[in-house]
């Protein structure tokens, strides 16, 4: 079902867009404000799940705005549970935004990545579970990129959310049989395709990443070399200055890029506006290099780790990936830089 017709579950288009209002009694169950408070302690969950249907939380976040107009339209006296119908809404306007023919032209030419979020933001949403933990990772996120939307809804519900299959198909107005379909169908895709993974030890990743930035901004090649995977991968949205991922498949030709990117320079400096300070974080539950000056991060490394070993490294620095991550380093409390003097 579209998201039009997700309008019509109790829809009154006459009602107001305003989230409240100030006459006597507008706090009381029915009145304008009660009902936006009761969508703002929703706000959360929608955007997490939002997020995970398009890895873009600028996108996530204009998903929910859409669902809180149509909630303020809607005859709310008519939706008996309001948290079923807001999630109906949200991941249907998500369908339709992945089904569209710009959003399917902007990542078939492989110039899309998942657009990074700082551990602790609340758009990740629950961590509970692996499942949970597993489906908001980038890697995750870049592999249902093969899913078709309908599988990819069905595995964030299930998956992330533990919806039932008798909620999927009324979310989704599928049968229970098709729902379980196209579950076993996007596991199946996603666990042929995935790279590394599973449980790190923090401190294990944390020394791992640190040698990585030392061997690089040092030029030890054969240090990089010994710490990655025999079939790493490396890919970089080269700063928004490309339309193309560049993409890099061998420990040596990472290694080699990894020295050119990582080593300090003057010209680097200028470009980044400043000296930038290295600093370790979580990036969606995986260790993350941020380079930040001035306390605005202008690119961000992210690893993956299979067996002790770095197994895909990711270079994201186009300003618009960074916007989400920059809002919540700002109120972020971070560990002195690995390094300062870049």
């Amino acid at each position: 079902m579209n998201s039009d017709a997700a309008d019509g579950l109790g829809a009154d288009r006459s009602g107001s867009d305003r989230p409240g209002s100030d006459r006597p009694g507008s706090d009381r169950p029915g009145s304008d404000r009660f009902d936006a408070d009761r969508f703002e302690a929703g706000r959360n969950r929608l955007a997490a799940l939002a997020y995970r249907l398009l890895g873009s939380a600028a996108d996530a976040e204009d998903a929910v705005q859409d669902a809180f107009l149509r909630w303020q339209a809607a005859d709310r006296g008519r939706i008996e549970v309001p948290e079923a119908w807001l999630t109906k809404v949200v991941t249907n306007l998500c369908l339709d935004r992945l089904r569209s023919a710009q959003v399917r032209r902007e990542r078939t030419v492989g110039a899309w990545l998942p657009e990074p979020l700082l551990d602790g933001d609340p758009m990740l949403g629950p961590a509970d579970t692996f499942e949970q933990r597993e489906s908001v990772s980038l890697a995750v996120l870049t592999l249902m990129e093969r899913l078709s939307p309908a599988e990819r809804a069905v595995y964030v519900l299930r998956e992330a959310f533990s919806y039932s299959h008798a909620e999927i198909a009324g979310i989704l107005d599928v049968t229970e049989a098709a729902s379980q379909q196209h579950l076993h169908r996007a596991r199946r895709r996603v666990t042929a395709t995935r790279r590394g993974g599973g449980a790190v030890d923090p401190a294990s990743a944390r020394k791992i990443v640190e040698e990585f930035l030392t061997a690089a901004a040092s030029g030890r090649t054969e240090r990089l070399v010994a710490l990655l995977t025999d079939d790493a991968t490396a890919v970089s949205d080269g700063a928004g200055l490309t339309d193309r991922l560049l993409r890099y498949d061998t420990p040596r030709r990472i290694a080699a890029i990894a020295r050119a990117g990582f080593r300090p320079t003057a010209a680097k400096r200028r470009f980044a506006g400043g000296t930038p300070a290295a600093h370790y974080a979580l990036v969606n539950g995986a260790p993350a290099i941020l380079f930040v000056v001035e306390e605005k991060v202008v690119g961000a490394v992210t690893f993956d780790l299979a067996d002790g070993r770095i197994d895909t490294v990711r270079g994201i620095a186009a300003p618009a990936r960074l916007v989400r991550l920059n809002e919540s380093w700002r109120g972020h409390n971070p560990e002195p830089p690995f390094m300062s003097e870049w």
